[in-house]
């Protein structure tokens, strides 16, 4: 349990690093490209409009690109979280018998009845079970040819 669970954690830090490293390096060559494109329609609106036109611009750009990144991590944070609700979810239902309280109170029958004296009712309870899962041989073979026995009346 403790492997799977640590292959899982080993798994979710290597891809949050790889994810990190390509946000860093996205975050960088963008920085360095917007900086260049706002350098030069600040210079253009300048000259067209005048410095207050220019300025107000350059804010509405950098608005506009706010909030185009804030749409784009809300999606990518949704999908992490539909990930990681699809990891945490088990794909089959936990076994009855794995309850603590089932196990505590078979521990505490076990303690008033002995373990010695459970021992033997232990394995003929054992037998019983494994005969009770095993189907019997005609039913086997009668599956294996592909037919099935009529049911009882």
């Amino acid at each position: 349990m403790f492997e799977r669970l640590s292959d899982r954690w080993r798994k979710e830090a290597v891809s949050a690093a790889r994810l990190a490293a390509i946000a860093a390096a996205g975050v960088a060559s963008a920085g360095v490209a917007l900086a260049f494109l706002t350098a030069a329609a600040f210079v253009v609106i300048l000259e067209r409009c005048g410095l207050i036109d220019a300025c107000l611009a350059g804010a509405a750009a950098f608005l506009a690109a706010t909030v185009i990144m804030l749409v784009a991590y809300a999606g990518v944070a949704a999908s992490s979280r539909q990930e990681a609700r699809a990891i945490a979810e088990p794909s089959s239902p936990p076994s009855p018998l794995a309850d603590p309280r089932l196990i505590l109170v078979g521990l505490q029958v076990a303690q008033a009845i002995g373990f010695k004296r459970l021992l033997p009712i232990l394995a003929v309870g054992g037998d019983a079970f494994l005969l009770a899962r095993r189907p019997d041989a005609d039913s086997r073979r009668a599956r294996a040819h592909g037919y099935e026995a009529p049911p009882l009346p």
